[in-house]
């Protein structure tokens, strides 16, 4: 299970999405879309959303595939970059990112990339929410049905509360990639490093 946002703040995006591609051919896995990628998709329909994207990395994702943008590009390189980015794109990269779940229920946990908006049913949640939201679902201390796994909202440490479990923890600022390994009840976070693993 990957929780989203494979892309941008760093120069291999595109070998990330051609290692995930592959391996979800080969493996059962299942990856989930995050808000950065939703951004890629809507600059492709809508070139103006780099003037948002680019603030969190999108350039470098460009610049992955080939691309050669500058630093602040205007409307009219933003329009010739999607269509430079749809021909340069394998096909099977845009595939992949479109064929993306927004969301995944297994057993008592659902996973998301940012998490939900609470006091909202889980079958009713709206995609905006699941990509984007931080305080209303961060601070909230809600039995939200299941437990909800996410990333989005970097944090120092992993979170492993009673109604949310925080992976993020910043791995392109901190080079520091964390999981969390669900059996029954029993949750363990593996971090990269010298972290010795962590029973909630």
């Amino acid at each position: 299970m990957f929780l989203g946002d494979y892309i941008d703040r760093g120069p291999d995006s595109r070998d990330v999405i051609a290692m995930l591609d592959q391996r979800r051919r080969t493996r059962s896995m299942v990856c989930l879309l995050g808000n950065h990628e939703a951004c890629l998709l809507e600059f492709l329909v809508n070139p103006d959303m780099l003037a948002q994207w680019r603030q969190f990395g999108g350039l470098q994702t460009l610049m992955s595939y080939g691309l050669t943008p500058s630093p602040n590009p205007d409307a009219e390189e933003r329009s010739a970059l999607a269509r430079q980015l749809v021909r340069q794109m394998p096909p099977a990269h845009l595939a992949f990112l479109r064929s993306l779940p927004i969301c995944y229920v297994h057993s008592r946990y659902f996973f998301v990339h940012a998490g939900v908006r609470p006091g909202v049913a889980l079958n009713q949640q709206r995609k905006e929410d699941m990509l984007w939201i931080r305080d209303d679902f961060l601070m909230s201390e809600d039995d939200f049905g299941k437990v909800v796994v996410h990333g989005h909202t970097p944090v120092q440490e992993a979170e492993l509360l009673r109604n949310r479990i925080n992976v993020d923890t910043g791995a392109y600022a901190t080079g520091r990639l964390t999981c969390v390994k669900l059996e029954g009840a029993r949750r363990t976070l593996l971090m990269t490093g010298n972290r010795a693993a962590r029973h909630g």
